[in-house]
């Protein structure tokens, strides 16, 4: 076994600079867009092999992803999932990000955009066109734009674009809701929310207790 002491200082230093090496730091690599002479269109980027699909990219529900029927060109009138009151308050917060500043919490084309200014003004949703729209049309309007509304595929996602489209179809009804449309259990008119704690400052919102959560009390009591 080789005794260290007995090495002089510059035979140390000698075995520990054998020990580096630099083909980790110098090895073979492609420089982005250079001209290699392996290949014979010369690029160095090699394009994708048919089929490739990136990680999380498998868009399978084709409906999901498009808001269309099969392969054709016509929008669905069918949510992908089931509408619950958490996808509701999903759309509603992502609602309140992204449309309402256009077209106004309540749809009806009023934001705060238009009023500032803005050359035109949002059609509402609570016009007899739109609220016949097939769902899949909405959704289709989030991620493509139309007209001067830019897509928002960028910043929604597509769960989220559907639960805006849930949302906004539930604005269409509050709007224009007739009293067969109201569920007999219903009861008329409907009660006050029950906020838990202190009620919202402004700065920040009440919190809302949910009728599940309020008949689960009641029959804890």
């Amino acid at each position: 076994m080789l005794n260290l002491r007995k090495v002089s200082p510059l035979g140390l230093v000698v075995l520990l600079l054998a020990g580096c090496r630099q083909d980790m730091h110098d090895q073979p690599r492609f420089k982005p867009f250079a001209k290699n002479d392996y290949y014979a269109d010369l690029r160095s980027a090699r394009p994708l092999i048919d089929g490739t699909v990136a990680r999380g990219q498998l868009h399978e529900d084709t409906y999901l992803y498009t808001g269309m029927v099969g392969d054709s060109i016509a929008p669905g009138d069918y949510m992908p999932f089931p509408v619950t009151e958490e996808i509701l308050d999903r759309g509603r917060m992502r609602f309140n990000i992204y449309c309402a500043p256009c077209h106004s919490r309540l749809g009806d084309g009023n934001g705060i955009v238009p009023a500032h200014g803005f050359p035109r003004k949002p059609p509402s949703y609570h016009i007899e066109r739109l609220r016949k729209a097939p769902l899949g049309y909405l959704y289709g309007v989030i991620t493509h734009g139309f007209g001067i509304m830019p897509d928002y595929s960028a910043q929604i996602s597509p769960q989220d674009r559907w639960a805006i489209v849930a949302y906004i179809r539930a604005l269409q009804l509050s709007q224009n809701a007739a009293t067969a449309d109201i569920s007999p259990t219903q009861p008329m008119p409907s009660l006050m929310p029950q906020l838990r704690g202190v009620p919202g400052s402004g700065a920040t919102l009440p919190e809302i207790v949910r009728q599940s959560a309020r008949t689960a009390d009641r029959e804890s009591k």
